[in-house]
């Protein structure tokens, strides 16, 4: 690999072009440097099937702990220092950012929340704001996917899961975006960061007086349950609840937003497949998880040395950052053939798009059930839906989703 190339590679990793379009690029880096430093980005850029899964196994070397305080990092210390509250956050324990034994004990009180009886006594709740979503735009005969049914549906659902006012809930998207921008880097913006840190800010001041609320009168929702909760005799800490609370309203919904987008797009994009599906309901829960492995919702997830390591030949040191390309991983050859093509008859189809072992997203089965419910409601109402444009929309200020900003459909 020479200087030139590595510098080709940095400028198209950064670049908009590559997040509206990451494929063949992510492809090239497959094929010829598949462990790659990118000075830009401030990490390793990973983008095998087999190398990703080997660092969703090996708890010991690649870690979650402090993995997005790296962001500030870069900083000279007095810039870094107006940070503080960012930083702090992002260094204590919570869902997201801790290794056994505590992220073990944080994960079995938040998945008590998302079993299958959980989940599926939801069902009629979902559907019922599915249908809501839908009256509102029925006799307008066109609709924004994103705005008007994507965004507000996961939104509203993990609202009444949490505990959070449903009205609340555009306040909560809007915290949520501002803290997804500065991911998917070790270096983003100062104005980036000082978005991040104004919408933690607030939101770690909502949750405060949210969870006094809770204390005082507690209800059957996730929130209280959180408060109330024990593991093995370990109660969540404050700090680890406000950590664990922020990643489940932040990160809770992006998921099931984008999947439903995707699936809407990609599948009137490929219309003999959305016929199928329509003739076939069937076929629904294999085309989600095509969709899912296609435009995979999460494109890189980060994780931190905690020792050194060596990986395909390159050794990685204790400190640096890693990021696991899952959309690149879902079109690995090596696992899918024809990885480009969507095919919702695909076999075998062993996609990580929610990540793997014990990092596997503990939401996974809310996101495929909104999915599901979403997509078979369109298609019962607007049987006659099309795009309004070809053109996708993709947002590309997320850097670590995939998901598009806009989506105009008629019917």
């Amino acid at each position: 690999m020479t200087d030139a190339s590595d510098r080709e590679f940095d400028h198209l990793l950064v670049s908009r072009e590559f997040l509206a379009d990451p494929y063949p690029l992510l492809h090239r880096l497959r094929e010829e440097h598949p462990v790659h430093w990118c000075e830009p980005i401030g990490g390793w850029i990973l983008t095998k099937y087999d190398d990703i899964i080997a660092t969703f196994k090996d708890v010991d070397h690649y870690g979650n702990e402090g993995r997005l305080a790296k962001a500030v990092e870069y900083l000279p210390p007095e810039t870094r220092a107006r940070f503080k509250r960012f930083e702090d956050h992002y260094r204590t324990k919570g869902l997201l950012f801790s290794d056994p034994p505590d992220h073990t004990r944080l994960r079995t009180l938040v998945t008590k929340a998302f079993t299958p009886r959980v989940v599926e006594a939801m069902r009629p709740r979902i559907q019922a704001i599915t249908d809501e979503l839908l009256d509102a735009v029925q006799a307008t005969g066109q609709m924004d996917v994103m705005r008007d049914f994507a965004m507000p549906l996961p939104a509203t659902v993990l609202a009444e899961i949490y505990g959070a006012p449903v009205a609340d809930r555009l306040r909560i998207r809007r915290w949520a975006d501002a803290l997804l921008a500065f991911q998917g880097v070790n270096k983003p913006s100062l104005e980036i960061l000082d978005r991040a840190q104004s919408a933690l800010v607030e939101l770690r001041a909502y949750l405060v007086a949210l969870i006094a609320e809770r204390r005082r009168q507690p209800r059957e929702d996730l929130l209280s349950q959180l408060l109330a909760a024990e593991s093995e005799g370990d109660k969540l800490t404050e700090a680890e609840l406000i950590s664990t609370s922020v990643t489940l309203l932040v990160a809770g919904h992006e998921t099931t937003t984008s999947l439903i987008g995707s699936s809407i797009y990609t599948l009137l994009r490929h219309a003999e497949q959305w016929r199928l599906v329509q003739d076939d309901p069937n076929l629904l829960r294999p085309a989600i998880e095509e969709v899912l492995r296609f435009e995979s919702p999460v494109a890189r997830q980060p994780r931190l040395m905690k020792a050194d390591a060596e990986l395909g030949g390159y050794s990685i040191r204790k400190g640096q950052v890693v990021f696991q390309m899952l959309n690149a991983a879902n079109r690995d050859p090596a696992h899918f053939a024809d990885p480009d093509r969507f095919d919702i008859l695909r076999q075998n189809n062993r996609h990580i798009a929610f990540g793997y072992g014990i990092h596997f997203c503990v939401g996974a089965l809310l996101a495929r059930t909104e999915g599901q419910i979403a997509i078979s409601s369109v298609m019962k109402r607007m049987p006659g839906i099309r795009l309004a444009t070809d053109t996708p929309d993709w947002d590309v200020e997320k850097r670590n989703g995939r998901v598009l900003k806009t989506l105009p459909v008629l019917f």
